[in-house]
């Protein structure tokens, strides 16, 4: 409403007071104001590996890292960066040094002081040991300290990306103290960890729940508002239903739900949805081939897979339409980069009959050419619906699909350790930039066994390889967005994976939470400033 406020002057001194009366309940009604106490049931589809985000990029570690381990900064829903232990920050004009000056009085939660020694030693481990710190932190050459509140990282060139990596369950800070000449991959504080964020662990009940408590002691202030957090583990899509509609989960995200329930779980006026939050990890999911399996590595049988696959099928059966179709491996939210374009293999079960017969695949009396397992990420039932969707279409051209279920741990020992798989359905967080999330799927330098969420595929490509090298170090937008569309073009005709489709998440909470999404991770950040009061 506009008011004209020569007009105001000029009303009668009770019509001006009826008036603005009735806009202050309309337009100007001050925000609830946040309440102290209680516990939030925050529900997890499975449990986490490990409970600090520094050596996996598995979303169920990422949903609790940083609520012990936090970040440098935060984002907003567009990305730009806001305080976290860092309060302020400062680019050189040749974009080769990144200094933060960090909070004062930070602690971590055994009494040591936060200090920028600490921030040295997590950039470099980040660059070493992190899924994606290899490409991250590619261009770090060191970690200076002047004082024990300035870090300056040092880039050998420019990362134009780097600026939004520094996330807490991005590129965790971790005490130095506790790390430094131990094993960071088997260290007792990945189970049990010692933090700056607002919350203290305090058990984790394998099987059950993570519990955490309040931090007195935390930098910022009042918060955070809860006395407790609880991280439950429902892997049973429809026990997470039911918990919901019956009060005992407060909080899920990333769609905590079997998709096909949401409509009927709409109608219940305790819950909201959510849809904000999500924009600093955009995802996409995709059909992985091992191009090391005998049947895989010929590249007309993954063209005739990829004719033999209708993303538009797939977004309704699987996704239930909560989602984006798309051929690229770089998801439609990153629309600066995302190539648009249709797949080079349309919908075509003619061509991929001929291909099969071409590659020598022929069908046996019984109908079937070949017999293979395909295995999918748990994480999600709208992989898994993928997973049983493929299976159905690749009957249709010959291929019989055994689809393989297990828990989460197993399935990343053997796609990334063992290598046991012939294909997979997969999910990868693309984040914010592409030299972050995508560049480790498919970059040459990143097939390294035993790191989850990397190169599964083991594709070699010498052209992407230099587009990608290139790329992390463009400064010049457009020439990077050609570079990233070059590489897009490849990797989309030479198929060592089928990209399907790009999911729109949503988050469920009891309307008696609030302020639970007020960053672009949402609830992957911090929880520092969510309460539970109303009904």
């Amino acid at each position: 409403m506009v008011i004209f406020f020569g007009l105001v002057r000029r009303l009668p001194g009770i019509m001006l007071a009826l008036l603005l009366s009735g806009l202050g309940c309309a337009s100007f009604a001050a925000p609830p104001v946040p309440q102290g106490g209680g516990t939030l049931q925050l529900v997890l589809n499975y449990e986490p590996p490990t409970l600090v985000a520094l050596t996996t990029v598995a979303t169920p570690a990422l949903s609790v890292s940083a609520k012990v381990t936090e970040g440098l900064l935060s984002y907003d829903y567009d990305l730009d960066p806001q305080p976290q232990l860092a309060t302020a920050w400062e680019i050189s004009p040749d974009g080769k040094r990144y200094t933060f000056h960090l909070r004062h009085g930070v602690k971590w939660h055994d009494g040591q002081d936060f200090t920028s020694a600490d921030v040295a030693y997590s950039v470099l481990l980040l660059k070493k040991i992190h899924p994606r710190g290899s490409s991250t932190f590619a261009n770090v050459t060191a970690v200076e300290t002047p004082d024990p509140f300035t870090a300056v990282i040092v880039l050998s060139e420019p990362a134009p990306y780097l600026i939004k990596a520094f996330a807490a369950a991005e590129s965790p800070m971790v005490p130095k103290h506790l790390y430094e000449g131990k094993d960071p991959l088997t260290h007792p504080n990945n189970n049990a960890p010692v933090g700056t964020g607002p919350y203290i662990f305090s058990e984790w009940v394998h099987g059950s729940h993570i519990l955490y408590k309040r931090n007195p002691h935390y930098w910022d202030n009042a918060k955070p508002y809860l006395d407790q957090l609880v991280v439950r583990f429902i892997p049973d899509a429809a026990a997470r239903s039911v918990a919901f509609e019956t009060g005992e989960a407060d909080l899920g995200y990333r769609s905590p739900v079997a998709l096909n329930d949401l409509e009927r779980l709409k109608a219940l006026p305790q819950l909201g949805f959510e849809t904000k939050g999500n924009s600093y990890s955009f995802n996409v999911t995709s059909v992985q081939f091992n191009l090391d399996d005998p049947h895989f590595k010929q590249l007309k049988v993954r063209q005739a897979v990829a004719h033999a696959l209708n993303r538009n099928v797939i977004l309704q059966v699987a996704y239930f339409g909560y989602g984006t179709v798309t051929a690229s491996p770089i998801a439609p939210g990153i629309k600066a980069y995302h190539d648009p374009s249709p797949s080079p293999y349309a919908f075509d079960i003619n061509a991929a009959n001929r291909l099969l017969d071409e590659a020598g695949f022929q069908r046996g009396s019984d109908g079937v050419r070949f017999g293979v397992t395909l295995d999918y990420n748990p994480i999600a039932e709208d992989i898994k619906k993928t997973a049983e969707y493929i299976r159905s279409a690749l009957a249709k051209i010959g291929i019989s699909v055994t689809v393989r279920s297990q828990d989460l741990s197993t399935f990343v020992k053997r796609i990334y350790t063992d290598r046991d798989f012939a294909f997979t359905v997969n999910g990868h967080s693309n984040l914010y930039d592409p030299t972050v999330g995508v560049q480790r799927i498919y970059w040459s330098k990143n097939f390294r066994k035993g790191v989850p969420f990397s190169n599964a595929s083991h594709y070699q490509n010498a052209e992407v390889d230099r587009l990608l090298t290139v790329a992390q170090s463009e400064n010049d937008p457009a020439k990077r967005v050609e570079e990233f569309k070059a590489f897009q073009r490849i990797v989309e005709q030479e198929l060592p994976d089928i990209n399907l489709v790009s999911p729109q998440f949503i988050t469920i909470y009891n309307r008696r939470v609030h302020d639970h999404s007020l960053t672009a991770d949402g609830v992957e950040g911090n929880l520092s400033s969510v309460w539970v009061g109303g009904k």
